[in-house]
């Protein structure tokens, strides 16, 4: 599948200026009042929110693929790729696309069954829907368009699952320190589950994304399914 250079620089362009700009947005004018929000007075500021830490790690990856598409390579190839590519890829199919897919799929099944268990109502008067779109919406629908716009090798479902796995471990360990030292949950679903359905809704979470890993992959080989089985096929000459 090509996709001419200049197209796949200006979508990486617009999503690095997009997230950026989002996530500027949101840490200086976004403020919500405590009586509003208790979560305001905790620890972490808008680094204890997954939706916040996700919109950092899709401007990364757009910025790295931006630069990549200026001074790196997108060539179909296995090996011998410039470092900032397999940083690149291996930033994408670890952290990109599972944690977009999760934090999209979460927020909109949640706002469907009770918002105020994730957005309340009143966050509205505070929050742009721009902007909430931006962080929930936009996230899954440049990621999605990502995998079109060019190749990657996934690695070996070991490999790539690490880096996922010790992101979402780090960051249930992360929001255990912020009940700890705050006394409250960040997200107030925590609050009203019982201690093992709290620890069913962990696992449920952690098996979510790395469901979206697989999906992910599952993916990225059926939309270059040609240039795969071409790379198998030099391989085995």
């Amino acid at each position: 599948m090509a996709v001419s250079n200049s197209v796949r620089i200006l979508f990486h362009l617009i999503a690095t200026a997009m997230f950026w700009y989002a996530i500027q947005y949101e840490y200086k004018y976004v403020k919500i009042p405590v009586d509003q929000h208790p979560m305001a007075r905790a620890i972490g500021g808008k680094f204890k929110y997954l939706t916040f830490l996700n919109a950092i790690c899709q401007a990364i990856y757009y910025t790295i693929a931006l630069v990549n598409d200026l001074i790196g390579s997108n060539k179909v190839a296995k090996s011998k790729l410039p470092v900032i590519r397999r940083v690149k890829d291996y930033i994408m199919v670890s952290l990109a696309f599972p944690l977009a897919a999760n934090v999209s799929t979460t927020f909109w099944s949640l706002m469907f069954i009770d918002r105020e268990l994730v957005f309340p109502k009143a966050f509205d008067a505070f929050v742009p829907s721009w902007l909430n779109h931006i962080m929930h919406t936009n996230i899954l629908i440049c990621i999605v368009i990502e995998l079109f716009m060019s190749f990657r090798k996934y690695p070996s479902r070991r490999e790539g699952m690490l880096g996922l796995v010790l992101f979402m471990l780090g960051y249930l360990i992360w929001i255990h320190v912020i009940r700890h030292y705050s006394g409250v949950w960040v997200y107030p679903i925590l609050a009203v589950l019982p201690f093992p359905m709290r620890i069913v809704f962990f696992v449920v979470v952690i098996g979510l994304t790395a469901l979206f890993y697989i999906l992910g992959e599952f993916m990225n080989n059926t939309i270059w399914t040609k240039e795969l089985k071409t790379l198998k096929s030099s391989k085995n000459k």
